[in-house]
């Protein structure tokens, strides 16, 4: 040993604590006499000066480089010690090295070998702090990786030599693929884990080739117990990996192998929640590529559902508290990985998000749990000071676990008991002694475990308050007649014999009846608190009825009902929204995935501006798959369904002006459209290529656009509106056709196949079949209910004209055969979505067609006799009452008023055509000098009373009949404007 090396072995000892002087010396002494110095002088310094505290750290290191003394050496000489490995490399590496065996033996012996280099290599640069935790981690993880393909690959390929090849029944070689569970499938795996595999084969079917008859199955549970026995056996070289097959169906007494069908059937049939959160991480290890993304995409719906599931957060506080107990009955409170604030804890919270909203928010369908609570902090799940705490109390324990199994390569998560160990512990971790290393793991693990409590804690309490006690004994009727009406009349209900009846019909009912143990728990849990929240409300009764409704709904599906269990904020905002408006209360008992939006009463009251919505759903389907139109239908109807919600809670919450209801319910309904179309136009051009035109100047790409009518164009849509729409596309010189025939192969359905070519067509066919694309994405029926009634009786020649029209046919139309109703409705219509150039020829001819010189006399004559015709249509209605539309005096002469000034105004005035709403049009005229402002006031006065009354009553689910008192004079102001204006003329 030179001199030199000596001399900063003892410089750098020096730096040590004392009481860890005497053991590295000591290895150090033993080690001399067989150390073999490698050939750069300036790395042997660098691997000498960290030597100590590696030796102090972990007797595996210091035992490992005594038994193979020239290991270190080739690490340094490598180059491999001193530098970080590219992504793939230990991986690839692994696998090379396999392949290089000749049998199992062989393989054992290899792989054994390779495991002992990389493991000192990665203990070596952790401890000597040369690596991070992302790097340690990650190469553990890769090894494992690159181990269990290596030797599947080689142990596969003998099999077959020996056996014959495993075919489908199509005769198609089937294949195994390894799925790595828990860390392993996160990219996280701790230095002395064990593996936790589950091995699936992807058919059932018969080995061919062999000497002897063999299925699918028996051949796979074979290669199986192969590839275990090359990883988990204890040889002379120790073992590679300690292999854990429990988490595979049925556990230990389940088959070692399972068909992917097998898998999906007992997954789908008798997968536990347990199963759920081991599949999170699950991730194909080894074998078929192909293969294990087929696997894994057929097992999502089980582990990531559609719909929120908060059974979960009961479910792993369960868990925990089993866990807990078996902790302090085997007296491990202290286990960092277990106990309070532990490793496990912090996993929990990112797992119990992912379970209940990963199946729509794909951002959380991610395995490593740093990743998980990254995206929990994006989406606002978790504030950035808690993801911060958790975050920092994940890298500081996984190091510190690393560190306790880098002691001895034994799997533990206990603190050492012994002083030393304890000196050596805190110094792997950079903190100069006990004491303050164990202040830093309590402080950590405190935050966790505060967190943690955030989450799981049970927002009711674990022991029910008095008055639910006693609610309690209402709902499950433990009362006698006198006690229960008292009971019920303390809490608010004034008629205490008809909240009975409510009670007992949906207790007695066939739902009750067919809930599972679980679901009748939490539906007992839950009543009692709907009755306390209801019987606040102003008209407690009516609230109950409304809820007893929803709960009727909602009951088979009781992970619901355990949302509002947990989730008093959300229960709180339900019955707050059921007791004003029967409307909000019938559009969330139709569409119960609404609940989550409860859980934030800070959003659920502020409706977005449209380019917020069109940001949101656009990230929304970003994370579908291009070609699920199912699931993204499924996305538009939620994203509307959720929106609407928000509108009407601010509506009847702070409140919102008439303008304002109907301009957020109209950009909703344009961001839908509009992403509607963009989808409808994907699947036609998967399926016909685009649409082109020849022209003089080369091929060009002909345009399609969606045209809004009615309350869609002048955004003052109600609640319940049909979109009123028209369809336009650019009409081409010639004959056009799609490019089919020089697409990428489709299949007739749209999608891709290896076979099928896209069939080209007219582009009028293809515009024809692109509108009703449209308008089946809008209006057909799926689980989350329809999007929108489309209403195209507006375009050329309504019923009878073609559904698309192409621009020159329209304007064809427009000049020499609408009616004078069409251009009236030509006053509220705007281009919606769709081609940017055929959209803005629209407004050109919009304006062309409204700014045309008419005949007053006879335009004045055209509108009456449309009036008189409506009038004479009218479903008759109670004398007493006015209907706010159809009446003299309500919103349709308005409307009409407006069209008619616009017509007769506009050849001279254009600028009242940049107006599509009644307001902004009656203060256009107004503003120009074209009527009487006191005129314009009181009809933009009534319009805004009459849309107010509109929306309020629609909120009740009433029909828009209103106590003539109710209006004060608007009628009668807006009947002698009619008469003064058209009738008397």
């Amino acid at each position: 040993m030179p001199e030199s090396l000596q001399i900063l072995f003892e410089r750098a000892l020096a730096t040590l604590p004392a009481p860890l002087h005497a053991p590295v010396q000591a290895y150090w002494d033993e080690y001399q006499s067989s150390f073999v110095t490698p050939t750069d002088p300036q790395h042997t310094a660098s691997l000498i000066a960290s030597l100590p505290a590696v030796f102090s750290a972990s007797e595996f290191v210091a035992r490992t480089c005594l038994q193979h003394p020239a290991l270190l050496a080739e690490l340094v000489d490598s180059g491999d010690l001193l530098r970080a490995y590219g992504p793939d490399e230990l991986k690839t590496r692994a696998r090379k090295i396999a392949t290089q065996s000749t049998d199992e033996a062989t393989l054992k012996t290899t792989l054994r070998g390779l495991r002992r280099r990389e493991m000192l290599r990665i203990a070596w640069r952790d401890l000597a702090g040369w690596a991070d935790l992302a790097e340690v981690l990650a190469m553990l993880s890769a090894l494992a990786d690159g181990c269990i393909d290596g030797a599947l690959g080689c142990l596969m390929q003998w099999a077959v030599e020996r056996d014959g090849t495993p075919l489908s029944p199509a005769g198609k070689p089937a294949h195994l693929v390894v799925l790595g569970m828990g860390k392993l499938g996160g990219g996280e795996l701790n230095f002395s884990s064990d593996i936790d595999l589950i091995f699936a084969y992807s058919e059932e079917g018969d080995v061919q080739g062999g000497r002897r008859e063999l299925s699918n199955h028996e051949f796979f549970i074979r290669l199986g117990r192969s590839l275990i026995s090359v990883l988990n056996d204890a040889t002379g070289d120790g073992f590679v990996f300690r292999v854990d097959m429990r988490l595979r169906p049925n556990g230990d007494s389940g088959p070692l192998a399972l068909s992917f069908d097998a898998m999906e059937q007992y997954y789908q049939v008798h997968g536990r929640e347990w199963e759920r959160y081991a599949f999170i991480k699950a991730r194909a290890v080894a074998g078929d590529a192909a293969s294990g993304v087929d696997l894994l995409a057929r097992l999502k719906p089980f582990v990531y559902r559609r719909y929120l599931d908060y059974s979960v957060v009961e479910a792993i506080r369960g868990l925990k508290v089993s866990i807990e107990r078996e902790l302090h009955r085997k007296g491990m409170e202290h286990n960092i990985k277990l106990g309070p604030g532990g490793i496990r804890e912090i996993e929990f919270i990112g797992q119990a998000f992912q379970l209940i909203r990963g199946g729509r928010e794909p951002a959380l369908q991610v395995r490593p749990i740093q990743a998980v609570l990254a995206a929990l902090e994006a989406g606002g799940d978790l504030t950035p000071q808690a993801v911060a705490d958790l975050q920092a109390a994940y890298v500081f324990l996984r190091r510190t676990e690393n560190h306790l199994q880098m002691t001895a390569d034994r799997q533990t998560h206990s603190l050492p008991p012994e002083p030393r160990e304890q000196l050596a512990l805190a110094m792997g971790m950079g903190i100069s002694d006990w004491g303050g290393f164990h202040a830093a793991l309590r402080r950590h693990m405190r935050k966790v475990h505060g967190h943690f409590d955030q989450v799981f804690v049970a927002p009711q309490g674990e022991k029910p308050q008095e008055e639910d006690r006693g609610l309690a004994a209402v709902w499950l009727a433990t009362l006698d007649s006198d006690a229960l009406h008292a009971r019920l009349a303390e809490a608010g209900f004034k008629d205490s014999a008809a909240t009975e009846v409510l009670l007992h019909g949906l207790r007695a009912g066939h739902a009750y009846e067919g809930l599972s143990a679980q679901g009748r728990e939490r539906l007992d849990r839950l009543m009692p608190l709907l009755l306390g929240a209801a019987g606040l409300t102003h008209d407690p009764q009516t609230t109950l009825a409304r809820l007893i409704k929803l709960i009727e709904a909602i009951v088979r599906r009781s992970v619901y009902l355990a949302l509002l269990v947990e989730n008093p904020l959300a229960l709180s905002q339900l019955v707050k929204l059921f007791s004003a408006s029967d409307w909000i209360a019938h559009w969330i008992s139709q569409h119960p995935v609404l609940l989550d939006e409860l859980i934030d009463p800070v959003s659920l009251y502020v409706p977005l501006a449209k380019d917020a919505l069109e940001a949101e759903i656009q990230s929304r389907l970003a994370h579908l798959p291009v070609d699920d139109l199912e699931a993204q239908m499924e996305t538009l109807r939620e994203f509307r369904h959720g929106h609407v919600l928000r509108v009407a809670a601010a509506d009847v919450g702070q409140g919102l002006t008439p303008e304002e209801t109907g301009a957020h319910l109209g950009h909703i309904a344009e961001v839908v459209v509009k992403q509607a179309l963009a989808l409808a136009t994907y699947s036609m051009v998967e399926k016909h290529g685009e649409p082109t035109c020849k022209t003089p100047k080369g091929v060009e790409t002909p345009g399609f656009a969606v045209i809004a009518y009615g309350k869609l164009g002048s955004l003052e849509l109600g609640y319940t509106s049909d979109l009123d729409m028209i369809f336009l596309h650019h009409a081409c010189a010639g004959e056009g056709m799609t490019d089919g025939d020089v697409q990428g192969s489709t299949s007739a359905a749209g999608d891709r196949t290896s076979g099928a070519a896209p069939r080209p067509l007219a582009n009028e066919v293809f515009f024809a079949r692109l509108g009703q694309r449209l308008i089946h994405i809008l209006t057909a029926r799926t689980p989350a209910g329809i999007l929108y009634q489309v209403d195209m009786r507006l375009r050329p020649s309504g019923q009878s004209g073609m559904l698309v029209a192409n621009l020159p046919a329209f304007l064809d139309y427009q000049r020499g055969h609408a009616w004078t109703w069409e251009h009236q409705a030509l006053v509220r219509a705007r281009a919606l979505a769709g081609d940017p150039a055929l959209c803005q020829a629209f407004e050109n001819a919009r304006t062309e067609l409204l700014c045309q010189a008419r005949d007053e006399e006879k335009l004045r004559q055209d509108v009456l006799e449309m009036r008189t015709r409506m009038r004479a249509a009218q479903s008759p209605h109670i004398a007493a009452h006015f209907d706010l539309k159809q009446d003299p005096g309500g919103m349709i002469d308005i409307e009409f008023m407006v069209q008619y000034w616009t017509l007769l105004r506009a050849h001279a005035h254009p600028q009242l055509t940049r107006q599509r709403g009644n307001i902004p049009i009656l203060e256009a005229l107004a503003g120009a000098g074209l009527l009487d402002a006191g005129t314009a006031q009181d009809l933009m006065d009534a319009y805004r009373r009459y849309l107010s009354v509109e929306h309020r009553f629609k909120l009740m689910e009433r029909q828009a009949l209103v106590a003539p008192e109710e209006l004060g004079d608007y009628p009668a102001k807006v009947a002698a404007i009619w008469e003064q204006q058209l009738s008397s003329k």
